[in-house]
């Protein structure tokens, strides 16, 4: 059987794979083979579950040997390539063993890419096989959509004239004076999550994926709407960003437990902090730059020295999912909401507690605005905090439904002199708020 597959890859190979006119395009491991493992393979050769001691979660791992000692992927003529042959072989050895067999085609390329020499075509061969496929060219979103999607992101424009939502696979643009449809930028995740603008406001950060899935962060040229790069890849999504001040940084964070810091300029990863044992789900730099602190599923709170990642606290005191963070203006103490419905108060220096406050609901992602931060809560609520006196100063009512996320206006609308704030919900609602009296000043369902 295997001689057969073998003598119809190569009559395959070259007649037809990757031709195009007299060219013959080779099988790519980034686009050809990397997608068949993470498909058909890893879940039972991956980093947690490794079937016979064998591996293919990435290049290296996949090249090899497994429990058996034979050679996986041979690279001279006269070796049998063991893996080739499990996925060729009868039932009794095939590999996927509880699946359905790989196609013909799919064997062709693998048999045609061990053939050329089973090159590596990526940047990092020990990188995930998720990471190094290329990135995907999106479907486009549908032209009016059935029903809202829950507003996880969004974030004024530079000028504080629009804002930007997410929506499925896009993002969606409005205008902050009478709440109509401007524009949609497609060719994004499937979810957004998290949004952030460059210093300079010229490029959007957006943080998305499909859960389970995958994850990535796109940068968008606001102006044109044309993707500019994909980076930090993961595998499952991204679910918050943050600029680093007076540095080009961006730290991210995701739902694979890992916190990665990105230089915007080369676009290569400095580092990657893995001290959380779950989603993190929220992050905050120090007005400085100087410290950076994340909320996680693991019910911890951490904060770490901004340059190394070195950790510097740990709070245990929610004893919940922590789903919000922020470092106040003194650097030495931090603010953290989650799913224990309190807003904790707490030392850097000992990670001990100095207030707590009840928010009747979840808290969301904080949203620190000089001396007073905003809590978006699960029972459809948005607080203001007075920092000075740890008490609820400001109760914004309207939604309907959970508050999820809050963004401040970088400039003024009409008149006043107090940046307003907008608020997304679970049920697809967006409201800008007047802070100096609570109103609403629009409110609408953010759906095409």
């Amino acid at each position: 059987m295997l001689r057969s597959y073998i003598l119809a890859a190569i009559v395959l190979c070259n007649d037809s794979i990757g031709s195009y006119g007299d060219e013959v395009t080779p099988v790519s491991f980034r686009r050809d083979i990397a997608p068949i493992l993470l498909d058909s393979c890893i879940a039972c050769h991956g980093p947690k579950k490794a079937e016979g001691g064998y591996r293919v979660d990435t290049y290296n791992e996949l090249l090899k040997p497994g429990d058996s000692g034979e050679t996986p992927i041979a690279t001279m003529p006269d070796q049998v390539s063991e893996f080739l042959r499990r996925i060729t072989c009868d039932e009794s050895e095939r590999m996927p063993a509880d699946n359905d067999a790989l196609t013909p085609d799919q064997i062709v390329l693998i048999t045609s890419w061990i053939a050329a020499g089973a090159k590596f075509d990526g940047q990092n061969p020990g990188e995930s096989v998720g990471l190094v496929i290329p990135p995907v060219q999106y479907l486009d979103p549908p032209d009016v959509y059935s029903r809202a999607v829950p507003i996880t992101a969004l974030t004024f424009s530079p000028d504080g004239k629009q804002i930007v939502t997410n929506g499925y696979h896009e993002l969606v643009i409005w205008n902050t004076k009478d709440a109509k449809l401007v524009r949609r930028i497609k060719n994004v995740g499937q979810r957004v999550f998290a949004l952030a603008f460059a210093p300079d406001g010229k490029t959007l950060a957006v943080g998305c994926g499909q859960p389970g899935r995958s994850g990535e962060v796109r940068l968008v040229d606001f102006e044109s709407g044309a993707i500019k790069a994909v980076v930090a890849r993961t595998s499952d999504v991204v679910l918050d960003l943050a600029y680093r001040p007076g540095a080009d940084e961006l730290a991210i964070a995701a739902a694979d437990s890992t916190i990665r810091i990105l230089n915007v300029d080369t676009l290569q990863e400095i580092q990657t902090i893995a001290s959380h044992a779950d989603w993190v789900t929220d992050i905050a730099w120090s007005d400085d730059g100087v410290r950076l602190a994340s909320a996680s599923r693991d019910k911890s709170a951490k904060v770490y020295d901004g340059a190394t990642g070195e950790l510097l606290s740990s709070y245990l005191g929610h004893g919940a999912a922590v789903r919000g963070i922020s470092i106040l203006a003194d650097n030495q103490q931090v603010v953290s909401v989650g799913s224990d419905n309190k807003l904790h108060r707490w030392n850097v220096d000992g990670a001990n507690k100095v207030a707590e406050i009840g928010v009747g609901g979840e808290g969301q992602k904080l949203l620190r605005v000089g001396a007073n931060l905003y809590v978006p809560c699960s029972d459809t609520r948005l607080l203001r905090i007075d920092l000075a006196t740890n008490k609820i100063s400001q109760v914004l009512k309207g939604h309907r439904d959970w508050v999820l996320t809050a963004c401040s206006q970088p400039t003024t609308l009409g008149d006043s002199d107090i940046p307003s704030i907008a608020s997304g919900a679970f049920d697809g609602e967006v409201r800008i708020w007047s802070i100096a009296d609570a109103a609403t000043v629009q409110a609408w369902i953010a759906k095409p």
